[in-house]
C-alpha cells in the first residue's frame, strides 16, 4: 500500500545529474580477446567476454579497452593463485560500474524496458491488508 497522493502523470524529475548514464540492458558486439596477452585460465577468458560485452562498453574509448586488457591479466593472475591482485580487479572493475552500488555513485543506470510497460498500466490490489487477515485470524480463534 502506498502512502500519500498518487504522483502526476507528467511528472518531471528535477533532480537529473547532467551527466548521468542511462545504459540499454542489450549486450554489446564486445572484442575478440587478443591473443598476445597470453591468457590462460577459463575465469580471465570469461572475465574478458563479460566486460567485453556488458552495457558500459558501448561508450568505451581504446583506453578503456587497455584498461581491460591490463585487468584481464591481474584477473588471469589471481586465477593462476596469486591473490595479491584481488583488492586493485576489485577497484577497476568498481571504476567501470561493476556493481549497483558502483552504477549508482556513478550515476549510471540500466533501462529497464518492462518499466516503461508496467507504468502504462495500474496493477490491481491482489493482496489482502495483513490487518485485516490478522485480525479475521485471531477472531475466529
Amino acid at each position: 500500500m502506498t502512502r500519500g497522493p498518487r504522483p502526476k502523470e507528467n511528472a518531471v524529475r528535477r533532480n537529473v545529474h547532467p551527466h548521468a548514464q542511462e545504459l540499454t540492458p542489450d549486450a554489446q558486439p564486445g572484442r575478440e580477446l587478443p591473443r598476445g596477452l597470453g591468457i590462460t585460465t577459463s575465469g580471465a577468458k570469461r572475465f574478458w567476454k563479460t566486460w567485453s560485452t556488458s552495457p558500459q562498453s558501448a561508450a568505451w574509448a581504446e583506453t578503456d579497452w587497455a584498461e581491460l586488457e591490463i585487468t584481464t591479466r591481474l584477473v588471469d593472475a589471481l586465477y593462476q593463485g596469486d591473490l595479491r591482485h584481488a583488492g586493485e580487479i576489485r577497484q577497476r572493475t568498481g571504476k567501470w560500474g561493476a556493481t549497483v552500488e558502483d552504477r549508482a555513485r556513478l550515476r549510471m543506470s540500466i533501462k529497464d524496458e518492462h518499466q516503461d510497460q508496467d507504468a502504462d498500466q495500474v496493477p490491481a490490489e491482489t493482496t489482502t491488508d495483513l490487518d485485516e487477515e490478522l485480525f479475521r485470524l485471531l477472531s475466529n480463534s
